[in-house]
């Protein structure tokens, strides 16, 4: 389910009134086009009236055409309307610990533009990161043929808790980032407008948008790549915590004086399902450069037989079981779904050994009652939920529209 309120109905002005309206139009909108102005009327309880009067500022505006008609039961034909795909754009950012990935959308979410830069595990100094999303921000304009101006927001999701405030604090612990003003050192390279989360609350807003959480109102989303996170969602809602901190599974401890993790603690669930950490623990030689290509080296290793590929894998399946079926006890979610690049790699070659660990750890009735799913986005679900980021402010009418920054810059 989409991360969002009905705008509360308040007894103001004309005006807040106004722009109440538009906002529930445009999120029916959004999600169930095409539609029809009686449909429209249906599903977001307002009256003929308000939408014909909504629908028409909308089309003045160019943020809604019409697409086509449809046959109704023995009168008129009824017009479809749509939101312009082209009326503005969005791009997302994925700072990962294996490339840092800017890609740039169109109001339908299709992609327009990519730009990709891998990174060397030693290369994940806030200058570097900065450099690379700052020139992704500029490749991506360029590929696209989009100015500036027609830039309703950039979403960026990193690693590590993200500290919302005057000013965006990052704090990375395993990337050696304490306290980094992300949002700051960016401004001081672009002027589009910027919005920063957590990597896997992004991606868990895309997978409940548009992926395997849409209809749920309990999920927790998994981002299993290098490190381990998740996002935890309660009543449609990201559950944050009361600094932002809520939802760094991987650093939750399931073994007692276990392997050092990477944030300096020992016996992490980051430490046993983590990328990194299943590689550190296989001895054999693996083809390939980094991480992804080295992941999938040992999975084909271990489907042709090869004995520590199978018994470290086997551990991993039964660790990361273990860590589901804490979720499960914890948080009783309706679905869990795996996702990252790791976690789509494991999910399709283990995700049954997955459910049997996740099984015979959780309690029965909360297990019986929860699903065990990969993510349907692929590995670029975390950009694509950074994106929506500004596409959930532009629906709720707190961004400038295009042509408003147009006005404004001149």
């Amino acid at each position: 389910m989409r991360e969002h309120v009905t705008p509360e109905r308040r007894r103001g002005t004309v005006r807040d009134l106004r722009r109440d309206n538009r906002s529930v139009l445009l999120w029916s909108l959004y999600f169930d086009q095409p539609s029809t102005r009686q449909e429209l009327s249906r599903t977001t309880g307002l009256s003929p009236a308000s939408v014909s009067n909504v629908v028409r500022e909308l089309i003045d505006e160019d943020i809604v055409s019409e697409a086509g008609a449809v046959d109704s039961d023995g009168g008129r034909p009824r017009v479809l309307l749509r939101i312009n795909q082209d009326h503005g754009y969005v791009i997302g950012v994925d700072v990962g610990e294996t490339r840092v990935r800017v890609e740039l959308f169109d109001l339908a979410m299709t992609e327009r533009a990519r730009a990709d830069y891998p990174l060397d595990p030693r290369e994940h100094g806030v200058t570097t990161i900065v450099d690379r999303i700052l020139e992704g921000l500029s490749a991506v304009l360029a590929d696209a043929g989009v100015g500036p101006s027609a830039i309703l927001g950039v979403g960026i999701g990193v690693p590590g808790v993200v500290e919302q405030g005057d000013e965006v604090i990052v704090h990375g612990q395993t990337y050696g980032w304490d306290a980094v003003p992300l949002g700051r050192l960016l401004r001081a390279g672009t002027d589009l407008p910027l919005h920063i989360d957590n990597g896997a609350k992004t991606m868990g807003r895309a997978e409940m948008w548009f992926g395997a959480g849409r209809g749920a109102q309990h999920a927790v989303v998994c981002l299993i790549g290098s490190g381990v996170g998740a996002s935890v969602i309660a009543h449609g809602r990201t559950h944050r915590g009361s600094t932002s901190s809520a939802g760094e599974w991987g650093h939750t401890t399931i073994m007692v004086g276990g392997r050092e993790c990477r944030c300096g603690a020992q016996g992490c669930l980051e430490a046993y399902v983590g990328a990194e950490a299943i590689l550190d623990r296989y001895t054999g030689a693996l083809p390939g450069q980094d991480e992804e290509s080295a992941l999938a080296a040992l999975l084909d290793a271990a489907a042709g037989g090869a004995g520590e590929a199978e018994s470290v894998l086997e551990e991993t399946a039964l660790y990361l079981g273990v860590g589901l079926a804490d979720l499960i006890n914890l948080f009783n979610p309706e679905r869990i779904i795996l996702g990252g690049w790791a976690g789509l790699l494991l999910g399709e070659r283990l995700l049954p050994r997955i459910r049997d660990a996740a099984r015979r750890h959780a309690l029965r009735h909360a297990f019986s009652e929860t699903s065990i799913e990969l993510g349907r986005l692929g590995p670029e679900a975390v950009a694509l939920g950074a994106a929506t980021l500004p596409i959930e402010l532009f629906l709720n009418g707190e961004t400038l529209l295009p042509v408003e920054r147009r006005r404004s810059a001149g």
